[in-house]
């Protein structure tokens, strides 16, 4: 099976630039599959625009965004192409008005309920690193979040649910394991979790820690250069 990507719309930025998300749909139900930056995961212009060459299984939102400048055109189009198993794909993200996205589309997009205070959490992590396999990598992400949304009303004596970050292969020549893969922490508290990841192959990895809490996510993105 192969993959689709997809334009999820655009927003504005204060300096008059503006943002073009993108997402996919992997149609295997549990494969994963890499397709490394080249003529067969390419943007243009640019070709590599920090799209991801790892695929996680069935959608996926919002995975990333091209910057595009003050003067682009209303008809001017960027295009990710992906091909797989002998068939492309391709979406067009352009400034057509229907497009146009906000957070509270986000926020319905992601699952989550939606609250108009609400806006992402706030994230710290580690810096970029170098190891020489069989070592494994110290990563750690930490987040912290305004109070919103609320949580919603529980039947059982548990504390509600607050931040989760979740660890994941953003750009990788090879499989990694992550030990633990995620955490969370009670609402209205921040969140550090730290995690061992360890690879197999030598290469150059992006590792993304995405933080959630529960209707909006942001992520952090750490390079390890395995050697």
């Amino acid at each position: 099976m192969d993959v689709t990507p997809a334009f999820e719309g655009w927003t504005s930025n204060p300096d008059g630039t503006f943002n073009l998300f993108f997402g996919y749909l992997n149609r295997n139900y549990e494969e994963e599959l890499e397709i490394p930056i080249g003529p067969n995961n390419t943007v243009e212009p640019g070709g590599d625009r920090g799209q991801p060459t790892h695929f996680y299984p069935r959608r996926q939102h919002f995975v990333f965004k091209v910057v595009v400048p003050k003067d682009w055109g209303l008809q001017q189009k960027l295009s990710w192409t992906l091909t797989i198993r002998g068939k492309t794909n391709v979406a067009k993200g352009w400034l057509q008005p229907e497009w146009e996205i906000n957070k509270q589309i986000m926020m319905e997009n992601l699952g989550g309920g939606v609250d108009d205070e609400n806006e992402a959490p706030t994230v710290t992590g580690s810096p970029a690193q170098t190891i020489s396999l069989p070592a494994s990598a110290a990563l750690s992400m930490t987040a912290q979040d305004d109070g919103h949304p609320k949580p919603r009303g529980q039947r059982n004596a548990l504390p509600p649910q607050g931040l989760r970050i979740t660890w994941i292969q953003y750009r990788s020549p090879g499989p990694v394991t992550f030990d633990p893969p995620e955490g969370s922490a009670d609402y209205g508290k921040p969140l550090t979790v730290t995690t061992k990841a360890s690879f197999k192959v030598p290469g150059v990895y992006i590792l993304r820690a995405i933080a959630s809490d529960g209707s909006l996510e942001t992520p952090y993105d750490i390079t390890v250069t395995v050697k």
